[in-house]
């Protein structure tokens, strides 16, 4: 189970590139299998989103039978991606899958990649929340996600928006807006370290206008999250203090 990163095949760690040499198949959805080279000796098997498990089954049938196998994930493939998919087929499949030699190489995830970019929003607590109601019910995104907005959290939206969503990123900027000031921080990032990537901090006032898609990762900062302003037209740093209260910086 290899974590490909953002984008940038520079962040690939050097031991997902191992893993990925010494894989005869290679699977996963379409555009991650395409941002691994071809070459000589490796069978690809590229499929549409919304079929992890079976995904994930067919890689375990493939590992049975002697094949050395690397799914690839977006990102980290334990942030909302697909190690959680492959382990749900091991839990419910043939029990000899339960014997193979697997391994997770994890990869940077995008809020971690976004976060970089700007300074250290993530630097006190925070969480990270999927937006996407297919595999669970709405009114508990709404739920979990109105705790963490009163817990005065620094929150990561994965999943934000897509054509068959096109407003639960609005509805939960707007349940962000009665809880948390109009001056609050938000930054939506596309497609970090990519060469389409495009990062834009705004307020959570405005921020409820922005346009985002899938590929945006949106940060909703906490009450203590800063902005430090830079030159014109430079983007301001963004962090949030590890110290809460009367606590000082370690």
């Amino acid at each position: 189970m290899v974590g490909l990163g953002p984008g940038d095949p520079r962040l690939l760690t050097a031991a997902a590139t191992q893993a990925l040499a010494q894989a005869e198949d290679l699977i996963g959805y379409h555009p991650y299998v395409a941002r691994v080279p071809e070459r000589p000796g490796l069978m690809r098997h590229a499929s549409d989103n919304r079929v992890e498990v079976d995904r994930a089954r067919h890689a375990l049938e493939l590992a049975a039978s002697g094949r050395r196998v690397a799914i690839v994930s977006g990102g980290d493939p334990g942030v909302f991606a697909m190690a959680a998919a492959l382990f749900e087929a091991i839990e419910t499949g043939d029990t000899t899958w339960r014997e193979l030699a697997i391994s997770v190489e994890p990869g940077i995830t995008a809020m971690l990649a976004a976060a970089a970019r700007l300074g250290a929003p993530l630097g006190g607590d925070f969480c990270a929340l999927s937006l996407s109601d297919n595999l669970k019910p709405w009114d508990v995104i709404l739920a979990r996600l109105e705790a963490v907005l009163r817990a005065d959290l620094v929150i990561a939206l994965y999943n934000p928006i897509s054509s068959a969503r096109p407003w639960q990123l609005g509805r939960a900027l707007g349940l962000a807006a009665e809880i948390r000031r109009p001056e609050t921080p938000v930054i939506l990032a596309r497609a970090v370290t990519r060469p389409d990537e495009s990062i834009r901090v705004l307020t959570l006032e405005e921020a409820r206008e922005a346009p985002a898609d899938m590929a945006t990762l949106v940060i909703i900062g906490a009450s203590t999250t800063r902005l430090i302003a830079r030159g014109e037209g430079t983007q301001p740093f963004v962090y949030t203090p590890r110290s809460v209260g009367s606590g000082k910086a370690a």
